[in-house]
């Protein structure tokens, strides 16, 4: 190893190789490392008995010798590769595919058949459209009875009224949403109507990017970051009409909902409380009246979690379904984008403006989402997560267990609201592996993108590092062995098959949030979900239910949510503020 190496940067190579090696545990590489003096030369065959023997493991003499004449010529190999940069968006060229060997899909393409334009009077005070949905919205733009121009402007006013409250904007993009916004008039004066997101105001996770504008991901460390490109999302739906009106606030690296600068998003319901995941500022302005929609992304609950939070609908699309160019990578194989919205079919809406490949994102295909409002739920075969719907809330304060016990209560009368639907509710179970652990598969990946972030030192800066114990994963990710980490994905397959197996026919199933491994094994499966509110707690703040659907069953799925969200109304309840 060159001699110009400074001591940190010897020990991370040295250290990285032990896990390339598959012996990365916190300990063995450390103790070796201490072992050998700071120089991987002068390691011996005993010191590395003796490092093996405190790590639990044990090698013979002539696997300690071929291990030594290894890591003394390799070094230099993973000196070399550290100081090639990769950007963030340069993915592996091993794309996930959630389909299980001998699955089939359906193939066939029907006309995509949303909902009637509805009959709307604009009200005398416009701001009090700010709560409509998408679908109420585009018909007010579409009969012009109201002009894009007057949203955007009544929208961009809530958005400053509100967020010294809520802390859900990181950047208004106002002259952009002007122009946006003055363009969509004009063709529609023109005769050119682009369909239902025509003139929409809309909202962007601040981990998307957009062209001359900063993109933050939440972060001190990239607090001015500008990335001279669009995500792919935000460029399909400038295509699709929409105006983007500011860059929403993301909890740092993608994490629950506190950001840079000390900031919490709040939950427009109870200030008090945060938002409840990193598309904190999606959810937050959704649900406050201050976007027509917004976009956020999902690697382990950040659609549905906020969604439940702040009581609106958010659909987490199947893996693959909507491209991730341009969205920061915290896991490859686990992150999606998907709209947060006002109601199930403006999920809808805006799905099918956001869907497809783009040759950018390899790991996107193109299937059928043949959503159809006014077909009805006759033929959907639907389970229910038994063992979550029958578990009783745990423990907790007072305050808490009321509220779970809330929750719960809401959850069972939700099956009832379905039975008097008229659909007939299968008992459902997860595959008995359902609990595997995601995290690590997400932490290795994630160090791997943010390895200069680590490399550099800079990763001091993260909040997550300084004030949580937490913030040292993405360290000891660094650490975790290459077979291992295989070895997961191996595991992850099973689940996959099982996962089928276990849903066999159903076309969608419906399971309470929390209190079951839910969440995390739908993730590593790829499937489809979608929060929806289902009641209210005692204090005030929303419940929700999700409904999960077979791979690629979007539409399916959402028929049920919207059948279900029609009867209740929950959703058309508004916070307090």
């Amino acid at each position: 190893m060159p001699e110009t190496l400074p001591g940190p940067v010897r020990r991370r190579t040295f250290l990285a190789y032990c896990g390339s090696l598959g012996l990365g545990s916190t300990l063995f590489p450390g103790v070796l490392w201490a072992h050998s003096g700071g120089s991987p030369e002068s390691v011996t065959s005993e010191m590395i008995d003796q490092a093996a023997r405190l790590a639990g493991l044990q090698f013979s003499a002539g696997e300690r010798e071929a291990m030594l004449e290894t890591l003394q010529g390799n070094l230099e190999l993973f000196r070399e590769l550290r100081e090639i940069h990769i950007d963030q968006n340069v993915a592996p060229p091993l794309h996930f595919n959630p389909m299980v060997p001998g699955q089939r899909l359906e193939e066939e393409r029907k006309p995509f058949r949303p909902s009637p334009l509805p009959d709307v009077q604009r009200p005398p005070d416009l701001e009090e459209v700010a709560f409509w949905p998408v679908t109420h919205l585009g018909a007010l733009i579409f009969r012009r009875q109201a002009t894009s121009v007057e949203l955007t402007r009544m929208y961009l006013g809530r958005l400053r009224r509100f967020d010294p409250v809520l802390e859900c904007v990181v950047t208004f993009t106002e002259d952009l949403a002007m122009e946006e916004a003055e363009r969509a008039d004009a063709e529609l004066a023109a005769g050119r109507y682009r369909g239902p997101l025509h003139g929409i105001p809309w909202g962007a996770k601040d981990i998307l990017a957009k062209r001359g504008y900063p993109t933050t991901w939440g972060s001190e460390a990239y607090r001015d970051q500008v990335l001279d490109y669009d995500a792919t999302v935000v460029q399909r739906l400038r295509e699709a009409g929409a105006v983007l009106i500011a860059k929403l606030s993301t909890g740092e690296m993608a994490r629950g909902d506190r950001w840079f600068g000390g900031r919490r998003t709040r939950n427009p319901w109870n200030p008090a409380q945060g938002s409840g995941g990193s598309s904190a500022g999606p959810g937050a302005a959704t649900a406050a009246g201050l976007v027509g929609f917004s976009i956020g992304t999902e690697t382990l609950g950040s659609i549905l979690g906020p969604s439940r939070t702040c009581g609106i609908t958010g659909l987490r699309p199947t893996f693959g379904v909507v491209s991730r160019h341009g969205a920061m990578p915290m896991s490859w194989s686990l992150d999606k984008v998907g709209p947060m919205c006002r109601s199930v079919e403006d999920c809808a809406l805006v799905l099918d403006a956001i869907r497809g490949p783009d040759l950018l994102d390899l790991a996107v295909v193109d299937r059928p989402f043949n959503w159809d409002a006014g077909l009805p739920l006759s033929g959907l075969r639907v389970g229910y997560l038994v063992e979550a719907f029958e578990a009783e809330p745990r423990g907790g304060n007072g305050a808490a267990t009321r509220a779970a016990q809330a929750a719960r209560a809401n959850d069972r009368a939700t099956l009832e609201v379905l039975r008097e639907l008229g659909v007939e509710l299968r008992p459902f179970t997860l595959p008995e592996d359902a609990g595997m652990d995601a995290l690590q598969t997400l932490l290795v990946d994630e160090a791997a993108a943010f390895d200069e972030l680590i490399q550099t030192g800079r990763v001091d800066l993260l909040i997550q590092d300084r004030e949580d114990p937490e913030g040292m994963l993405m360290r000891v990710a660094r650490l975790f062995p290459g077979v291992e980490y295989v070895q997961m994905h191996r595991r992850r397959a099973l689940l996959m098959r099982r996962m089928a197996e276990a849903m066999g026919d159903l076309h969608v199933y419906v399971a309470p949030h929390g209190g079951s491994p839910n969440t995390s094994a739908n993730n590593l499966t790829g499937h489809p979900g979608v929060s929806v509110p289902n009641g209210f707690a005692p204090d005030g703040t929303p419940t929700g239910i999700q409904f999960i659907g077979r791979l690629y069953g979007e539409a399916e799925m959402l028929r049920l949510a919207k059948a279900f969200q029609d009867a209740t109304g929950f959703h058309l309840r508004r916070p307090p503020l």
